[in-house]
């Protein structure tokens, strides 16, 4: 195996090479301040089709993520950064790049920055066998049929986004030559079941009247878990509002019942100032920066400043160290679109559950469901006058006096067609008593659905409100 991935990197440093001698400049475009793309869920079914082991598969899928989420690796020589696998239930969007345009599909992930696609015709992904993937036709960006693709160079300044700020000095060519030609060394990418391997290209963004050049983008030839390219939205420099200079971008996740659908929504980039003018409607809190530098991953984040849970009306009693990251970087909540269903630390989840119990006491408990699908509480409303269950509200309280009130599809949901309903948000055993690592709280994409939400990047603000989203 790693013989053949020094083949592939040498294959596709030579082609890139002779590519790079016959690249031509690109044609001035006009300069529109608004694009829009369509956006797609993707979800992937438990083979069985069992709907409980699909809400398992979902709760360990968002355990592994949130895991990574939380212990980041920092960047080394081989840059390690979060991705998350296809059976997350993540959210797609197709871009084009090259020039010719190749058109590539792409999972939306805000817990992470670099855009990266499968590429090259020897594009090799294991344990990719899940239901409706073929590993063998994934879609690969191929760089030979490109006019703008070019290797980055090792003194290129965009080397160092991915391969951290002491790069030059891994490039043995660079030392004492002021016309180094050596390529940027290979990345690899990190996540809880899985990676990539790949190098870093020069590329030609397309949209349908702007043509963005020199985007920093990832050519990976060899995955494991990874049968589509990722497109980064966190906060640094490598991701794409950061490369396009986005001053905010929106997205309304369409509702969907655990199932691939052929509908979408739309994400929506803007560039140019947008001054502190607010959108009409939304209710918007101020993003927090995390207080350590010495984990890049933890900059990279959308945190946001939580400051209750409310359940049923009733206050959820929650130790401040969860809600605000200390002073190594631990705890506060973050909004991520590449994580399905919330997370909360043990004792914070602990505390929102006993609510909902405290308020639904009467119902009967489906404990043979809780321990198949990893989820819980779970209720049997067989027999139950479903106009007779009232669901606690679960109500988000943020700075600046923003309420993100969740409509209960958004926080319960049935297992399958059944009569048991279950909730939505998951936690793990934890680290300790009293021991946090990384954010405590990720509001995933399940409680996202139907919400219209804007990043805010100029002014620094996340806003939402809820709408439906499905066209």
């Amino acid at each position: 195996m790693a013989a053949s991935l020094l083949l592939s990197l040498i294959f596709l440093i030579s082609t890139l090479s002779l590519l790079a001698s016959s690249s031509s400049p690109s044609k001035a475009t006009p300069n529109p301040t608004t694009f829009t793309i369509p956006l797609t869920p993707i979800f992937t079914k438990h083979p069985s089709s069992d709907p409980i082991k699909t809400l398992n598969s979902l709760a360990s899928a968002s355990l592994t993520r949130a895991h990574h989420l939380k212990h980041p690796k920092s960047k080394s020589p081989l840059a390690k950064t979060k991705v998350f696998p296809h059976s997350y239930g993540g959210y797609s969007i197709s871009l084009s790049f090259g020039t010719p345009p190749q058109t590539i599909p792409f999972l939306l992930d805000t817990g992470s920055s670099l855009v990266w696609f499968p590429c090259t015709s020897r594009y090799l992904c294991t344990d990719c066998n899940f239901p409706n993937v073929d590993p063998s036709k994934i879609p690969s960006f191929l760089p030979k049929l490109s006019s703008s693709s070019k290797l980055i160079g090792c003194k290129n300044p965009k080397c160092a986004w991915i391969s951290g700020p002491n790069v030059v000095s891994r490039c043995q060519d660079c030392t004492n030559s002021e016309n180094c030609t050596q390529a940027c060394p290979p990345y690899l990418l990190q996540y809880g079941s899985g990676s990539t391997l790949g190098l870093s290209l020069s590329e030609t963004l397309n949209f349908p009247e702007k043509l963005f050049t020199d985007f920093l983008v990832g050519c990976s030839i060899f995955s494991t878990r990874q049968p589509a390219g990722i497109a980064g939205f966190g906060r640094s420099p490598e991701s794409l509002p950061s490369q396009l200079g986005l001053s905010k971008f929106s997205y309304c996740l369409i509702s969907r019942s655990l199932d691939d659908t052929s509908e979408s929504s739309d994400l929506v980039l803007y560039r140019g100032s947008s001054s502190d003018s607010k959108t009409s409607g939304l209710s918007y809190t101020p993003f927090r920066k995390n207080p350590v530098s010495n984990n890049s991953a933890f900059l990279e984040y959308y945190y946001l400043n939580l400051r209750k849970v409310i359940v049923g009306g009733k206050s959820v009693n929650i130790p401040y160290k969860y809600l605000i990251p200390d002073s190594n970087g631990n705890g506060g909540t973050i909004v991520d679109s590449g994580t399905t269903l919330t997370f909360m630390e043990k004792p914070v989840f602990d505390a929102v559950v006993t609510a909902f119990k405290t308020q639904m006491g009467n119902l009967p408990r489906a404990a043979d469901v809780e321990a198949k699908s990893g989820l819980g509480p779970c209720y049997n409303l067989a027999g139950v006058k479903l106009e007779k269950v009232k669901f606690p509200d679960l109500t988000f309280h943020f700075k600046g006096g923003a309420k993100l009130e969740l409509p209960v599809v958004n926080y319960f949901a049935f297992a399958g067609n059944s009569s048991v309903v279950c909730l939505t948000i998951v936690t793990d055993s934890g680290f300790g008593p009293g021991l946090t690592v990384g954010p405590a709280i990720i509001l995933g994409n399940f409680q996202q659905q139907n919400l219209y939400v804007e990043y805010d990047l100029e002014n620094e603000r996340f806003g939402f409100r809820r709408q439906s989203c499905n066209k």
